[in-house]
């Protein structure tokens, strides 16, 4: 009972800061409305490639370099978005490049088709600028989609033709295999220039998330996260004035106090997770899902996460300024780990695998998978993880923490 006591003493302490609780609300908000609005067309299910201009050098025609030209290129799901010009000379372009006339170059040597065709990978060129990082990358996709297109075309019509060798009788082989090699090859040659994938998609009901829903859970985890900052403050500030050494002094037991004061930081997170997403609800439309007990679920598990960290910097920091530094820095380098900033997903792949430690990130991609519609059982890794990470560093912060 004493720890709920404290833990409420503090709750009561952090709400008549009314400047600090509007600051914590009112900053995430605007950033949620900013973010949201101007970046929606990242997260859209119909956005399209960035309109790209390129430029061509074709060392020699063959029908496979006229097919990657006019059906992929310049075919009906791309020639919107890409700007094609041909160039006579390799000079020409790079200079076109150097220049910024286009944005990326493609030099396609002599024989280039007929090499595919035949299982010989002739590397084309890409000349490209640093500022067109995107652009270049786009385009390498396309001319890597193609070559392994061709390639399992290639692969394809061999393995066909060999089977057809040895099942068709000596008397029939000649005509009906080379026919029906031939009009396998066709068919497969259309689909390598196509733009169809060789898996398809369907759709399985669930709405893409929109970039105000994306901003809403990420600014929502970034600023639940300060509480890390401002929980070991109050003990630090307590600890400066004697506060803290005479309540230890008290007859309440030590264990109550250290859990009153994790409670007073978890109290605080939750009401300030459950203020965030009720008024973005209301005020953005943000659809947070059908299953708000799950959205309440993650927001317990992430503020007892949060209060832990609280407590294992109030005990490892004595000085006020310290742990306002160290955990202003901490948190925003977590912010950005964690997806708060920017999409995990744009990240290298060491760095995606980094981004584990960070608590915002198992909160935010948690978020965003109940936004879309998720099972109870794909919540118990991210709620483990964050109940089991907030209770061990409130073990260890606890051992630490000392009353003066």
């Amino acid at each position: 009972m004493k720890a709920f006591t404290i833990a409420n003493k503090d709750m009561k302490v952090r709400l008549r800061d009314r400047k600090g609780f509007i600051t914590m609300l009112l900053m995430p908000l605007v950033l949620t409305a900013i973010l949201g609005s101007a970046l929606s067309g990242l997260f859209s299910e119909s956005g399209s490639i960035p309109d790209t201009s390129v430029g061509i050098v074709v060392s020699a025609d063959d029908d496979l370099t006229d097919q990657f030209i006019n059906k992929v290129l310049q075919g009906d799901e791309l020639k919107e978005s890409i700007i094609l010009e041909k160039f006579k000379a390799e000079a020409d372009l790079k200079k076109a490049v150097e220049q910024q006339q286009v944005d990326v170059g493609v030099i396609l040597p002599a024989g280039w088709g007929e090499g595919l065709m035949a299982g010989e990978v002739k590397e084309a060129t890409l000349v490209t600028d640093l500022e067109k990082e995107i652009q270049a990358t786009i385009m390498k996709s396309i001319l890597s989609s193609f070559i392994d297109r061709v390639t399992s075309v290639t692969i394809a019509s061999e393995v066909v033709s060999k089977e057809l060798l040895t099942s068709v009788p000596v008397s029939s082989r000649e005509g009906d295999v080379v026919k029906a090699v031939s009009g396998l090859a066709n068919e497969l040659s259309e689909i390598a220039g196509s733009q169809i994938n060789a898996v398809t998609t369907e759709e399985d009901g669930k709405e893409p998330i929109s970039g105000m829903q994306y901003y809403a859970a990420a600014m929502c985890a970034m600023f639940v996260l300060f509480n890390v900052t401002f929980g070991a403050k109050s003990i630090v500030q307590e600890r400066k004035t004697e506060t803290l050494a005479r309540l230890m002094s008290s007859p309440i037991h030590r264990s109550s106090i250290v859990i009153g004061k994790f409670l007073g930081t978890l109290y605080f997170s939750f009401l300030q997770f459950l203020v965030f997403v009720t008024a973005t609800h209301y005020l953005f439309g943000v659809n947070w899902g059908s299953n708000i007990f799950q959205v309440l679920v993650i927001g317990v598990a992430y503020s007892v996460s949060v209060a832990g960290f609280a407590m294992i910097i109030a005990g490892v920091i004595t000085e006020e300024k310290t742990a306002d530094t160290v955990g202003g820095i901490g948190v925003q380098i977590l912010a950005l780990l964690g997806g708060s900033m920017i999409p995990v997903a744009a990240f290298p792949n060491s760095l995606q695998q980094l981004s584990n430690i960070a608590p915002n990130k198992w909160a935010l991609e948690t978020l965003l998978e109940i936004m879309n519609g998720t099972a109870w059982g794909a919540l118990i890794l991210p709620v483990v993880v964050l109940v089991f990470s907030g209770l061990l560093a409130l073990v260890i912060g606890s051992l630490r923490l000392k009353p003066r």
